[in-house]
């Protein structure tokens, strides 16, 4: 079967990255072409890769060349893209969020649901992460019993003056927000975020850190602390306490280093390091499952749940209450 002929709309660095992961890692694609609301900007991407510039978004989509679209602009197009994409009859992958609002995320679900068939992705990576992958092969043999409590950091070594404290959960948290439900097969019910002692580290327009409390339908309490002026490195840690038995995400293998009479295990410096075989292997089997003509990853309920976890945790966090979290049952189209 030919290549898949992928455009690309958004070409800041998240986008670049995945150009130079599809054109020069995987196996299967191409991207073909691309787009950016600052034209100059995407022309020198283009000519950079090789790719056809087209002045608006919905014309790639529309081209009849293109076979399937990534969308990594700014949050708050990506609906608008992904929308345009589902009326074109394409497959489309976007970074999450799907969409910042939880009511466009349903409006999208219910256009795919209108045209009968799954064409969204959202790019949750975590999902494909190995260490992810192996705590949920544990979790589903049930070997260690029920999940009872499960207790998780998102630290970061600093974050820009521009990052302020709902992005902890909205920008940072959302990847626990969608991994656990995934992780323990069961949505939400309620949502509380406190505020620890405030470190000197963080600037004036960001509370650091936070927690993050979330119960599930069967009673499992979360705790995700979110430090994002952590400073001594990128460090993500999942605990789930079982009745039988404590699993732990495994850490990503680096080599022990013997130096100044210490052992030192170095850790990774941000997400592109630690996450980098995450993103290879969710664009390769996202590839793998377009051209088979059936998607496996995140979905477009996927979007829409989590959007609604963190609007009921941005709620308790601005009103210091414990927040119900109301996501309808999902439909069997979504099953």
């Amino acid at each position: 079967m030919a290549d898949l002929k992928l455009g690309l709309i958004g070409t800041g660095a998240i986008g670049r990255t995945h150009i130079e992961r599809i054109n020069n890692k995987l196996q299967g694609a191409k991207v073909v072409a691309v787009s950016d609301a600052f034209a100059e900007a995407g022309k020198r991407v283009a000519e950079k890769y090789g790719c056809k510039f087209f002045a608006s978004g919905e014309e790639l989509i529309n081209d009849k060349d293109i076979d399937a679209v990534i969308v990594t602009t700014a949050d708050a197009y990506h609906a608008q893209y992904v929308k345009a994409a589902i009326v074109a009859g394409k497959y489309v992958f976007c970074e999450k969020p799907l969409a910042p609002e939880a009511s466009v995320c349903k409006e999208i679900v219910d256009m795919e649901m209108a045209g009968g068939k799954k064409l969204v992705q959202v790019g949750f990576m975590r999902r494909y992460d190995y260490g992810y992958r192996q705590l949920k092969k544990l979790i589903s043999e049930k070997t260690y019993g029920e999940p009872l409590m499960l207790h998780c950091a998102h630290r970061n070594p600093t974050v820009p003056e521009s990052y302020d404290t709902p992005m902890a959960v909205e920008n940072s948290m959302i990847h626990e927000i969608d991994v656990l439900r995934w992780l323990l097969g069961e949505d939400y019910v309620a949502a509380e975020v406190v505020f620890p002692k405030k470190t000197r580290h963080a600037h004036k327009n960001l509370q650091d850190p936070q927690i993050m409390r979330l119960w599930t339908k069967s009673g499992v309490l979360i705790d995700v602390e979110a430090f994002v002026c952590a400073g001594y490195g990128y460090d993500i840690k999942c605990e789930v306490c079982c009745e039988d038995g404590i699993l732990n995400l495994p850490e990503p293998s680096n080599a022990m280093i013997r130096t100044n009479a210490s052992r030192v295990y170095p850790i990774c410096k941000d997400w592109s390091d630690r996450f980098i075989q995450a993103y290879n292997d969710e664009f390769q089997e996202w590839i793998n499952s377009v051209k088979a003509g059936k998607l496996e990853g995140p979905t477009a309920w996927d979007g829409y749940a989590g959007q609604i976890t963190a609007a009921a945790a941005s709620k308790a966090r601005d009103t210091q209450t414990k927040t119900a979290v109301e996501i309808p049952p999902t439909p069997d189209f979504y099953k």
